[in-house]
Formats: structure tokens, sequence, C-alpha cells
């Protein structure tokens, strides 16, 4: 997800716990990213702006059934 311009600050919930299942999000240009944390080389999902603010409060309020 590198666009030639900024690399991605990748972050983790401070909540994750050592498990390993674990999501992480980054700003973009374009919005946000989100990757598995085991697979940093692996494969991001590119969200809209408006998408990755969505995807925040559903997390935030425990809503994401």
């Amino acid at each position: 997800m590198t666009s030639g311009l900024q690399q991605p600050v990748w972050r983790k919930s401070s909540r994750s716990a050592d498990t390993g299942s674990c999501v992480e999000l980054a700003r973009t240009e374009a919005g946000f990213g989100v990757r598995d944390s085991k697979n940093a080389t692996g494969p991001v999902l590119a969200l809209t702006t408006e998408q990755g603010l969505a995807f925040l409060r559903a997390v935030m309020s425990d809503n994401l059934s």
C-alpha cells in the first residue's frame, strides 16, 4: 500500500492481546489501510476516509455484528 510518497504509520490498539489476532490501521493519502498484524507484507484493505471513520465508530461502539 505504498503510493511512493509516504510510508504509512501502522498502529495497533493498546487493548490488543498478545495472541497475534490483531489488525493494524494506518492513515493514508486516500483514507485508511487495514492489515493483519501477523502478516505485515500481506494484503491491505484500502478504505476511503468515510469508510475508515465508519469502521472506527463501529469498533469503538462494539457494533461489528
